[in-house]
């Protein structure tokens, strides 16, 4: 079973949209996946397909409340795909788990109970825009990180705030944790802005960058106001063939790296996490670590 974070402390860049959707087609090429919305927002939940208002037990009361994890998921509309979802309890989980012992393994704690059962081939971890305690808990609990960035200038400024987050966990919680990938997401190849950080991000993070791309579309945007994923709303769309390909894309990766082991390359080919990106034009105190990640 492999642990996965869609992160991204920038809102805005479909990282909500990636997570759904990747389940949903990683779901329909027939392996097991355990949707986790640690989103206080709830999107993942009903954009996968279940009602957020009726949710009875979230992953709050797995991390918070010590509830077994197995007792708050619940099989989602879509195919091969589980949930554990997120409700308006989760609003006050950062509060709660400062003064928590292990406050940072309270996830991880909660998904060992399912790791032996071996009832998953993938665990997706759906974060808040932020770099709070919420995600530091998914970063202790994953094997990897995913990234969806959009592809204008401030995406890469907290590309390399969010590279330094990744090496904090490293040193303090989670030594195994690496980077996935990257995925560009929300592209308009149109705009010659699009293709340079494109370009830039490439040269730094090289063979790390998915080579799919997700395309900006309608059919994208309408599919979670219908609690559908893309697949389910609209598999002919431009954007279910971008989503299909980023499957594929990502069982390729999974399979070429199936145990990675600490401080290799888990891409494939030359490792970058050895040197943080960089964005052009630095200005003072960009790049550092954010003082909103309470590692202890």
């Amino acid at each position: 079973m492999r642990i996965l974070v869609v992160a991204n402390q920038k809102g805005g860049v479909a990282k909500t949209t990636t997570a759904v959707n990747l389940s949903a087609f990683i779901g329909a090429m027939g392996k097991r996946v355990l949707l986790i919305d640690l989103d206080p927002q709830a999107n993942a939940t009903s954009g996968i397909g279940l009602n957020k208002e009726e949710v009875q037990k979230s992953i709050y009361d797995a991390i918070i409340g010590n509830e077994p994890i197995e007792s708050v998921i619940s099989q989602s509309p879509t195919a091969n795909v589980w949930v554990a979802p997120a409700n308006l309890a989760l609003v006050g989980a950062e509060v709660e788990l400062v003064n928590s012992e292990r406050r940072e393994h309270r996830l991880a704690d909660s998904i060992s109970e399912i790791i032996s059962k071996n009832e998953y081939d993938f665990v997706l971890i759906d974060t808040p825009p932020s770099l709070g305690l919420l995600t530091l808990n998914a970063f202790t609990a994953a094997h990897s990180v995913l990234i969806p960035m959009q592809c204008e200038y401030y995406a890469l400024e907290g590309l390399a705030q969010l590279y330094k987050t990744i090496q904090l966990v490293r040193q303090k919680t989670n030594s195994g944790l690496h980077i996935e990938g990257l995925v560009f997401s929300m592209v308009d190849q149109r705009a010659n802005l699009t293709l340079q950080v494109m370009q830039e991000v490439r040269n730094i993070l090289k063979d790390k960058v998915y080579e799919t791309v997700i395309p900006r579309n309608v059919r994208l945007a309408e599919a979670p106001s219908f609690g559908k994923s893309i697949l389910a709303y609209d598999k002919h769309s431009k954007g279910a063939e971008a989503y299909e390909k980023l499957a594929i894309e990502f069982l390729a990766r999974s399979e070429k790296a199936s145990s990675p082991l600490v401080g290799e390359d888990k891409g494939g080919g030359t490792s970058t996490e050895a040197n943080p990106p960089s964005q052009p034009s630095p200005t003072k105190g960009e790049g550092e670590v954010p003082q909103e990640v309470p590692v202890s």
